[in-house]
């Protein structure tokens, strides 16, 4: 099979994806062999390309968007049919039997395995995963719109839900890219008495922002027309955290919806940031729990996210965009 391999982490610049010839991968018993149609580029591809997210092994195929048929199967997999569309997420695999699995928050599994990371992805033309870790997709999306839901969208559903933003409260959204473009659409349609406000340093982020029904849409250290209840922080960068808690309201909450950040997070000064019993809480990728729910939801909003796509061959050129910030929405390869 054709595939995008990662063989030692550099900068995107240098173009260090390589594309490359792999044998098709068996499916054992409990596995379907999935043939990927799409994977959606996330920013955690980069920072695995980078080394910032160090893979757990190289040579590695990167992706965990995806969104594909499935080729054959296990002699002992029943939920699944040989043609069926599903989709992989960034959880691969987790224990089942710990206590954060038991709790519903296999998320936390200290075993858990990530795609991409911990297994071969969906940067090439097949991969393999558990039954029980891939999701139907919505008959109404074509491919390319299903695959950033599977990241991007089903983080930001998990961020909505660490939330807990009530009907009417006034939500803002710090950063503009693949997941919050997802978010301003699911908050509309759940909460459409709250004003969102969006802070972003692209012009263009923030009139898709506007487009997509924010009330306000401003730059980073601006003050909005209000206080925030609740804010959800998407960016790479630490200052968002201390820009966001400026313009929380007492008893607010902040979620922050990264997997690392880039920067040092500001010195917090606690009358000015913390206190009047604000909370700061972090979002620890999703659960399955999180697609069941999510994607029925997306179906029926329905959610349409904007996307680019790019050829495989053009992995390194996606991630490139994705660091610059160059596209509206996602960018999403199609491998065949």
């Amino acid at each position: 099979m054709k595939a995008v391999v990662l063989t030692q982490t550099s900068p995107i610049e240098t173009r260090p994806l390589q594309t490359t010839t792999l044998p098709d991968p068996c499916p054992k018993d409990s596995e379907i062999l999935v043939e990927v149609s799409v994977c959606g580029v996330c920013h955690t591809d980069l920072d695995e390309v980078e080394g910032q997210l160090a893979p757990a092994r190289l040579p590695i195929v990167l992706g965990h968007q995806v969104v594909g048929k499935v080729a054959d199967k296990g002699k002992a997999v029943t939920g699944h049919r040989l043609g069926d569309r599903v989709g992989v997420t960034w959880l691969y695999w987790s224990c089942g039997c710990c206590e954060f699995c038991k709790a519903g928050l296999e998320n936390l599994c200290g075993r858990a395995k990530w795609t991409g990371k911990d297994a071969d992805g969906g940067y090439a033309e097949y991969m393999v995963v558990s039954q029980d870790f891939a999701h139907p997709i919505p008959a109404i999306y074509v491919d390319s719109q299903a695959a950033p839901l599977l990241c991007a969208g089903v983080i930001g559903y998990r961020a909505i839900r660490l939330s807990d933003i009530h009907n009417g409260e006034t939500v803002g959204l710090f950063g503009f890219g693949s997941s919050a473009h997802i978010v301003i659409q699911m908050i509309r349609h759940r909460f459409p008495d709250s004003p969102i406000f969006v802070f972003t340093r692209s012009d263009a982020h923030k009139q898709l922002a506007k487009n997509l029904g924010a009330a306000w849409a401003g730059s980073p250290g601006q003050n909005p027309p209000a206080m925030i209840k609740k804010a959800i922080d998407f960016t790479p960068i630490g200052e968002s955290v201390c820009h966001a808690l400026a313009t929380l309201d007492k008893a607010g909450r902040l979620v922050i919806n990264a997997i690392r950040k880039t920067t040092p997070i500001s010195p917090l000064d606690y009358a000015g940031h913390l206190w009047h019993e604000k909370e700061v809480k972090s979002v620890a990728n999703v659960t399955r729990r999180d697609v069941e729910e999510f994607l029925p939801l997306a179906g029926e909003i329905p959610i349409i996210p904007k996307v680019t796509e790019f050829d495989l061959d053009q992995a390194n050129d996606a991630l490139l965009a994705v660091k610059h910030a160059s596209l509206q929405g996602a960018a999403v390869l199609r491998t065949r």
